[in-house]
């Protein structure tokens, strides 16, 4: 076996090992042992502690240093609890007893949308166990799909999407999937995306906690060209490990009568602040070990303004 395929293989094997250990344990312990693995990456490991610093620093300037650090402890303790939801799940999560893992107070007016013939857009971030959203979805009968990247490591990918399509949850690429969504949406199905991923400079630039943050147009014109009742929300963790409360921040409907978010900047404008209002929630079960902030915008007519007048002489 070459080198690669084989590192990759020993690392999924790494991976599933990790989870039966973590499938054997009661999620209670766990959720103590979280406290420590948080202490852990925080003040030794120090994993990703300038990003998490930076980042809470434009958040919450506001906030003392004291504070911010115990929003980022909060956040590692999530991260491994969170891990430990979604190795749990497939056992104790099912059809019959999601009621009791997950509070949903607005799931009539949801289930209404997802039944209906028109297409739905459902847009989270990283925030909360975004990965039972889904799941959770899918156990009631709703089938989503999700647009990702593929990743590197195949056996990883593998086992990631047999986890997400257990209960119908499917995975689209994100390059050459393009009528494969403009079927799904003329079909009304729906499409659950994350709305918080950095897009490079040429994207649409938008305020997140005051400051400017490059975003996806796509998730815009999904909405727009698809005519899709588009929801932003979150599931975000109510106490102990898998209690949930799936929240849908607000619901917009392009056909609407007096409809003011015709366009992808406004759009992505309005996604952006019901998520930020969901961060706010609860800061704790954000990531905030991605750096939603970095680069610039690139103002793209004036650069073809520039090539024109450099080719004229």
């Amino acid at each position: 076996m070459p080198a690669r395929p084989l590192v990759d293989y020993s690392l999924y094997v790494l991976v599933r090992l990790l989870i039966s250990c973590i499938q054997a344990l009661p999620l209670d312990l766990i959720q103590s042992v979280s406290r420590y693995c948080a202490w852990l990456c925080w003040h030794v490991l120090r994993l990703r502690r300038p990003t998490v610093e930076e980042n809470l620093q434009i958040a919450f300037p506001e906030k003392t240093q004291a504070e911010r650090d115990r929003i980022a402890l909060a956040m590692w303790q999530h991260l491994v609890l969170m891990v430990a939801e979604i190795a749990h799940a497939p056992r104790k999560l099912h059809r019959t007893n999601w009621r009791e893992h997950c509070r949903a107070p607005r799931m009539v007016e949801l289930i209404r949308l997802l039944l209906s013939e028109r297409p739905t857009v459902l847009i989270s971030g990283h925030l909360g166990n975004f990965e039972l959203g889904g799941y959770v979805l899918g156990l009631l009968g709703f089938a989503t799909h999700t647009i990702a990247r593929p990743l590197d490591n195949r056996y990883l990918d593998r086992f990631i999407n047999e986890f997400r399509g257990s209960t119908g949850q499917y995975m689209l690429s994100k390059t050459g999937s393009g009528q494969q969504i403009a079927l799904l949406l003329k079909q009304g199905g729906t499409l659950a995306l994350l709305g918080d991923q950095h897009a490079g400079a040429g994207a649409c630039w938008v305020e997140f906690f005051g400051r400017p943050a490059s975003t996806h147009k796509a998730v815009a014109v999904f909405t727009l060209s698809g005519h899709a009742t588009t929801v932003t929300c979150g599931m975000l963790r109510t106490g102990k490990p898998l209690q949930f409360e799936m929240r849908p921040e607000e619901i917009i409907d392009p056909l609407a009568e007096g409809f003011q978010l015709g366009s992808i900047p406004q759009l992505a404008h309005w996604y952006t602040a019901c998520l930020e209002r969901l961060v706010r929630a609860a800061p704790e079960q954000y990531w905030w070990v991605h750096r939603r902030w970095k680069g610039e915008a690139v103002d793209r007519r004036a650069q073809r303004r520039m090539l024109r007048q450099s080719r004229a002489a």
